[in-house]
C-alpha cells in the first residue's frame, strides 16, 4: 500500500525521490563522430522507471510516512484509506455536477486537494513522528473556515428546512449526498485517532464540517436544476398498502 505524504499518495521511498529527474546518459562521441546527445547509451545504462507494484505489502503490512510498518487493517489505514474514498466519490459527483454546468465544481476540486493534505496528516500517527514530519504534514484550521464560509452563502440561498428529507433531487444532488454518507465514514474512522492523540483534532473537525457542506450542497444542486427534493414521511400503522 502507497503511503501518503506531503499531500500525496505516494510510496514512502518515492516520497524523498520524485525530485532526482531521470535523465538519460550520452555517449561523447560514437565511433562514426556522432556528436553528443544524438545517441543514447545502451540501455542498461539508462535509469528505470520505478514500476507501480512494490510488493512490500503482500504479508499484509504497509509504511506510515514517518517509516513504521503497520497491519493493513490499523485504525490509521482505515482513516486514510476511507479519506481516499471519499475523493474518490467526490470526483465521480464532479463529473454530473460539470456536465450541469455548475461553479461549484471548482470548490469540490479543491476540497480533493485538501483530503489529500487530511491523508498526509494521518499517514503521519504523532506516536512515531519526529518535529520534521508533523511541520510537513500539519493540517491547518483555515480549510475548515473556507467550508464554513461556503455553507452560509448556500443556506443564505435555501429554503428553510422544515422536515427530513431522503437522498433524492436529481442525479448531482443524490451523488452528493452518497459523499456526505461517506464522509461520515470517514469522520468515524478518524475520531478513535483523535482521542488517542495520534492526529490532529482539526482533521475530525474538517470531515465534520465537510459533511455539512455536502449536505448544503446536495439541496442547492437539486433547487438550480429544478429538482424536488423527497420528504421523509413516517408510514401510517393503518396504511395496509
Amino acid at each position: 500500500m502507497a503511503a501518503w505524504c506531503l499531500g500525496g499518495r505516494l510510496g514512502l521511498r518515492e516520497c524523498f525521490g520524485t525530485a532526482r529527474l531521470l535523465r538519460p546518459r550520452f555517449q561523447s562521441r560514437g565511433p562514426q563522430g556522432v556528436e553528443n546527445g544524438d545517441r543514447l547509451q545502451p540501455s542498461s545504462k539508462i535509469p528505470k522507471i520505478p514500476k507501480i507494484y512494490t510488493k512490500t505489502g503482500d504479508k499484509g503490512f504497509s509504511s506510515t510516512f514517518t517509516g513504521e510498518r503497520r497491519s493493513k487493517d490499523d485504525q490509521v489505514f482505515e482513516a486514510v484509506g476511507t479519506t481516499d474514498e471519499l475523493s474518490s466519490a467526490i470526483g465521480f459527483a464532479m463529473e454530473l455536477i460539470e456536465e450541469k454546468g455548475h461553479p461549484f465544481a471548482e470548490e469540490l476540486q479543491k476540497i480533493q486537494r485538501m483530503l489529500q493534505d487530511v491523508g498526509s496528516a494521518l499517514a503521519t500517527p504523532r506516536s512515531s513522528a519526529r518535529e520534521t514530519h508533523l511541520k510537513h504534514t500539519a493540517f491547518e484550521a483555515g480549510s475548515i473556515l473556507e467550508l464554513e464560509r461556503w455553507i452560509d452563502m448556500y443556506a443564505s440561498q435555501l429554503p428553510p428546512l422544515t422536515a427530513f428529507i431522503l437522498p433524492s433531487g436529481g442525479k448531482s444532488s443524490c451523488a452528493l449526498h452518497f459523499c456526505r454518507t461517506v464522509c461520515r465514514r470517514a469522520e468515524r474512522r478518524v475520531v478513535p485517532l483523535v482521542q488517542t492523540g495520534e492526529t490532529d483534532a482539526n482533521v475530525a473537525k474538517f470531515l465534520n464540517r465537510l459533511s455539512d457542506y455536502l449536505f448544503t450542497l446536495a439541496r442547492y444542486a437539486a433547487m438550480k436544476e429544478g429538482k424536488q427534493e423527497k420528504i421523509y414521511k413516517k408510514k401510517d400503522p393503518l396504511d395496509r398498502a
